[in-house]
């Protein structure tokens, strides 16, 4: 990714980056590689990240190098060496070959969410960084944008709402976008000290419920159960005994982890997806991330594809002459992929979460019957992403 460009003209370009997650802090370091001067904006007191584990694909971590900060999440990521689904008494229904996997794409790893965060922050520059700054106002006239926040008014070249799902810039620049979709299942999370690491991890499939398992680099096991459930239960300060009720006689370590878990280290959020947008670009606004194209957790995306997002944003600001030109572009690479990948993921949460037992047992069985090499022959259109070039990028492909 070149270090300077020429969209918005002579100067040095700025950006205002809404939203300060891994999907606005990759729009901010991979911005700044390409010399804009870039603010980012967090609505939170401080900046940081909570709570769990993160797959990180290898179209995903393909855009980190070209963020420059690769190798340091391999560094502290953990090499994901068995995968696949079982079902609740633990036999395996599909396995996925992860040295075939390894060999055509790479390794696939998992990291902590909090440490991804912190290596991308350290990316940027000390003055970057805006925290306590809720947006109460956008404007977006001619050559310029102008938002009003929490700590003042900034104003800039490029707006890039990274503010996820119930994005705030979304709401206000796309006042027809439809709201986010209940996809009809709940999901709790947290990381679990067992005092020793997992050798390998994977998911288990029920009757409309799933257990998910991955190991840590710390040892930890990161944890997430999915169940189909009305939107909005909770069970506030039980919700580790309604883990333990419904997943608690399944196969091992399932068990194990529940009874080592700790109720305040438990997150539960109903699973949303948003519809389909028209357009992820309005003048010199353009979405990212979640705020674009929020998708259920089925392929394990969400962060891989807003890494893409920020990659390609930036190199196509380089690559054009102005910015309507580069956003314009951008819309016409990242709509379709990451709509496209939203759709397989809807599809696979609604087969996983099937709850009749003979609806489950027919499922199970179209898993057991392809080779491994089904799988990722499924998952090649995703898992062959490269970084855009500035030369095959202008033009109308889609990639």
């Amino acid at each position: 990714m070149g270090k300077a460009g020429r969209a918005g003209g002579a100067g040095e370009r700025s950006a205002i980056v809404v939203g300060g997650g891994i999907g606005g802090l990759a729009a901010g370091v991979a911005l700044t590689r390409s010399g804009w001067q870039v603010k980012v904006l967090e609505r939170a007191a401080t900046f940081g990240e909570v709570g769990a584990g993160l797959s990180l694909w290898l179209n995903g971590l393909r855009a980190l190098d070209a963020m420059g900060v690769g190798d340091q999440v391999r560094e502290q990521a953990l090499v994901e060496t068995q995968a696949g689904i079982r079902n609740t008494s633990g036999r395996w229904l599909s396995r996925t070959d992860t040295q075939e996997l390894a060999r055509r794409f790479g390794p696939m790893v998992m990291i902590h969410r909090a440490q991804l965060f912190d290596i991308l922050r350290t990316a940027l520059p000390a003055g970057a960084l805006c925290a306590d700054a809720t947006v109460t106002r956008i404007s977006v006239r001619g050559r310029r944008v102008e938002v009003e926040h929490g700590k003042g008014v900034s104003q800039a070249d490029l707006l890039v709402a990274a503010d996820g799902i119930d994005s705030t810039v979304r709401r206000s620049l796309w006042p027809q976008a439809p709201a986010p979709r209940y996809a009809g299942y709940t999901a709790w999370r947290l990381v679990v000290d067992t005092g020793r690491r997992l050798s390998a991890g994977g998911e288990s499939w029920g009757r409309g419920e799933r257990v998910g398992i991955a190991p840590l680099t710390d040892g930890r096991t990161y944890l997430f159960c999915v169940a189909n459930a009305p939107e909005g239960q909770r069970s506030p300060g039980n919700e580790l005994a309604e883990m333990r009720r419904r997943f608690g006689r399944w196969h091992d370590p399932i068990p194990q982890l529940l009874t080592a878990a700790d109720e305040e280290a438990v997150m539960r959020h109903d699973i949303y997806a948003l519809p389909p947008l028209a357009s992820f670009v309005t003048g010199r606004a353009a979405l990212l991330g979640d705020a674009a194209h929020a998708m259920t957790p089925n392929l394990g995306q969400g962060a891989n594809q807003a890494l893409e997002d920020a990659v390609t944003l930036a190199v196509l600001l380089d690559a054009y002459p102005d910015v309507e030109s580069a956003l314009a572009t951008y819309d016409r690479h990242r709509r379709p992929r990451t709509q496209m990948i939203a759709r397989r993921s809807h599809r696979i949460g609604i087969v996983a979460q099937w709850h009749s037992a003979p609806a489950a047992a027919l499922r199970d069985l179209m898993l057991r019957l392809p080779p491994s090499s089904a799988m990722l022959n499924a998952l090649t259109p995703i898992l062959s992403w490269q970084p855009p070039r500035r030369d095959n990028l202008i033009g109308p492909h889609v990639g």
